[in-house]
């Protein structure tokens, strides 16, 4: 089942879904929109390497906004901090976003129980497109779960800001589980 626009509203008050800051204009008949936070990363190395840390720079967006070029992956973040400890949230793009050709969170839009912080936002647009910080980028539904839950404890858990991949921990944490 999936919480409808009022179920958002609500459970944003009693504490079963957090939303930094809420704002009852962004609730949805069955999401909420997200705004774009005023930082992005970019990797800086040609090839991208998931056995290390990769390097990136850090770029704040401006008052007159900032184009995103083709064959570019950057990494933005939600403005909002979104969690809960109940529900499965899911990110999409809006609809108005991707008729501009900016695809956002096309591979990994679902999060898991017991996230909370901001979430990190794969941008690739497919041709310069202009974007200002605070514009509605995604939405987020929220659905309910069944079974035990087990709360989410990973290595983005309390994200502030886009974040790079940290694929390189799990390798880590691999090889010293098997030593």
């Amino acid at each position: 089942m999936i919480l409808t626009g009022p179920e958002i509203t609500a459970a944003a008050h009693d504490g079963r879904l957090r939303i930094t800051p809420f704002a009852a204009d962004q609730v949805n008949p069955n999401s909420y929109n997200v705004r774009l936070g005023p930082t992005w990363i970019t990797y800086t190395s040609t090839v991208l390497d998931p056995h290390r840390p990769n390097p990136t720079n850090a770029t704040s967006i401006g008052s007159d906004g900032h184009i995103l070029q083709p064959g570019e992956l950057y990494l933005g973040h939600t403005l909002e901090e979104v969690g809960s400890d109940t529900f499965v949230p899911l990110l999409f793009g809006r609809s108005s976003v991707g008729r501009l050709g900016l695809f956002v969170e096309i591979t990994a839009p679902i999060g898991d129980i017991g996230f909370h912080g901001q979430w990190t936002l794969m941008l690739t647009p497919i041709r310069p497109l202009r974007v200002y910080e605070g514009m509605k980028i995604g939405q987020i539904m929220f659905f309910v779960s069944t079974g035990a839950i087990d709360l989410y404890r990973g290595k983005y858990q309390a994200a502030a800001g886009p974040q790079p991949s940290a694929y390189w921990r799990d390798l880590a944490r691999l090889r010293a589980v098997a030593s």
